[in-house]
């Protein structure tokens, strides 16, 4: 019911992805699984070409494990064409950008191309944070501009979160929701703000469990509340995998942007810990192999013991029930606030999207689900909000809303 009524269904031919990084190269390949031609666009035809292994990786394992033929493979593979050449996005009815997430760049690799593709393409960016609207406007076709937020990795996650900017017009937004479709993920979609709804929820979580870390709570005492609150994955090893910088630069953009909108930016209980992590320890990722963990040929190697003696670990005395519900209770707060802002329109879209695309514990029959479904219901999770609020913090006051 979040497709516009009245509008045909599209089908798409050709699509340009514009960046082959790990994001850019999984677009790919679940676009020319489901049939369509694609173009992989780099800066440098290398980049383009790595892009381009990483289906040829998933189909050399679905090979091996008969999950595919090779006629089907070498056909879906034959569809990605890598390239360094803007020309060759001619015709695409199709654009989908995955560069890194900055709005200059971003804006510049729609410039070169806006031109070049067909003038009824869909324009859509995977930016898992910048507002949709203010990137839009370095675009001529507005209208056709939507956000198509990706999850990592695209070949296994099924969700998919379309933004809808202020000028995204009902047209874009039901031939997003074919996309979606025609690649068999399941759409959920969301109004324009920075973070959207995903990536603002699960920051919550990330940076509650980093507070912890603050507070002197033992490391593997907050995985293990994590991962027994029912998260898929502990949240210090989620940390090192989306990286400890790219967090800081969000907080940073976030802070700013607030900032220039007259507002105060609201506490940050994790901002000490990132920044000592990222600047003193030089310990900002997985991928730089030194974060909370550490890590030999880019395998996890056990938590880095250098955390303990960094933030006093063992020095808090919190119980650990209290810590498995300030992970997910901060979630289902900062959700209301969606709401409340009319990011999200309806309660299926919360539930389906927090499962899908950010883990919250199944358990729960998703976010929305588990503050209805709470012992004493909503009022029993406010009750207990209050309380979570007296003990660690202004941030679990509920929004009037749920009173």
């Amino acid at each position: 019911k979040s497709r516009p009524d009245g509008i045909e269904k599209t089908t798409f031919t050709k699509v340009a992805v514009l960046g082959a990084g790990m994001m850019g190269a999984g677009i790919a390949y679940v676009c020319a699984k489901a049939g369509i031609d694609v173009v992989l666009k780099d800066v440098a035809i290398e980049s383009a070409q790595k892009g381009k292994a990483y289906s040829e990786a998933i189909e050399a394992k679905a090979l091996s494990r008969g999950k595919t033929t090779q006629e089907k493979s070498d056909a879906l593979l034959a569809r990605i064409h890598p390239t360094a050449d803007a020309k060759d996005v001619e015709g695409a009815d199709l654009v989908i950008e995955a560069v890194f997430e900055s709005e200059e760049l971003k804006q510049k690799v729609f410039q070169e191309i806006e031109d070049l593709v067909d003038p009824t393409a869909l324009l859509g960016s995977n930016t898992s944070t910048l507002p949709i609207t203010s990137l839009a406007q370095g675009i001529k076709r507005q209208e056709d501009f939507i956000g198509i937020h990706f999850f990592s990795p695209v070949d296994k996650m099924p969700l998919v979160e379309i933004i809808r900017g202020e000028k995204t017009s009902d047209a874009a937004l039901a031939k997003a929701f074919d996309l979606v479709q025609l690649i068999k993920k399941t759409p959920i979609v969301v109004n324009d703000s920075r973070g959207f709804f995903t990536s603002r929820v699960i920051g919550t979580f990330i940076n509650e469990a980093i507070a912890m870390l603050g507070e002197g709570v033992e490391p593997s005492t907050i995985e293990q509340a994590g991962l027994q609150a029912g998260y898929p994955a502990a949240p210090l090893q989620l940390s090192d995998e989306l990286t400890l910088n790219l967090m800081q630069k969000i907080r940073k953009e976030t802070y700013d942007a607030i900032k220039a909108a007259g507002g105060t930016p609201p506490e940050d209980p994790a901002g000490e810990v990132i920044d000592k992590m990222v600047d003193e320890f030089e310990r900002p990722s997985k991928a730089k192999g030194a974060g909370f963990y550490e890590y030999e040929d880019g395998k996890r190697a056990g938590l880095w013991p250098g955390l303990r003696d960094a933030f006093k670990s063992g020095s808090a005395d919190i119980p650990f029930e209290d810590l498995k519900e300030r992970m997910l209770f901060i979630e289902a707060i900062e959700t209301q606030k969606c709401f409340d802002e009319g990011v999200l329109n309806t309660t299926a879209d919360a539930n389906i999207g927090s499962i899908f695309g950010i883990g919250f514990p199944a358990w729960t029959g998703g976010v929305h689900q588990y503050v209805v479904g709470y012992p004493g219901g909503q009022a029993g999770f406010v009750a207990r909000a209050d309380e979570l609020a007296k003990k660690y913090g202004e941030r679990f006051q509920v929004p009037a809303s749920l009173r």
